[in-house]
């Protein structure tokens, strides 16, 4: 079945972060991309550090990242476990440093693809992760990232 624009078993979303310093990077896929499932991830995030370094994630505006009048509990923990979480203006996630990395990750395991399910697309996902935090030095990929690399 090829893949196509009509979702009858609807979509998948990947929460992925990028570790500058160890050019490493982390994902979890979900059902769902709401509040509760951002803070999930992000308390991954954290449990990858000692408590007292502190960390930055970088987001773009997509409402569950932000902290509202309505909903404070991602500045809430963000405060409580020493985490800053800064946004890139409107209109720029391009200038976040994984956004390329999206792009290769589409070139290694969906381009040309015809996966049965989420199941399996998710298992390519989890597969080209693990392959990209252990080949960082690939020239294909690095060709590819420097490519899409725009900031």
């Amino acid at each position: 079945m090829r893949a196509t624009y009509t979702r009858t078993q609807g979509v998948r979303h990947l929460f992925a972060a990028l570790d500058l310093g160890k050019d490493k990077m982390y994902g979890h896929i979900k059902k769902r991309k709401r509040r509760g499932e951002f803070l999930e991830f992000c308390r991954y995030l954290r449990s990858l550090y000692p408590p007292e370094v502190r960390i930055a994630i970088i987001c773009d505006n997509f409402s569950p990242h932000l902290t509202t009048k309505k909903d404070k509990r991602v500045g809430e923990w963000a405060e409580a476990n020493n985490v800053e979480i800064a946004y890139t203006p409107t209109n720029s996630s391009w200038l976040n440093r994984i956004e390329a990395q999206f792009t290769a990750l589409r070139e290694f395991t969906l381009n040309g693809t015809d996966h049965t399910g989420h199941r399996q697309q998710g298992s390519m996902i989890r597969r080209y992760i693990a392959w990209r935090n252990r080949n960082t030095d690939n020239p294909r990929l690095r060709r590819i990232v420097k490519r899409a690399n725009v900031a």
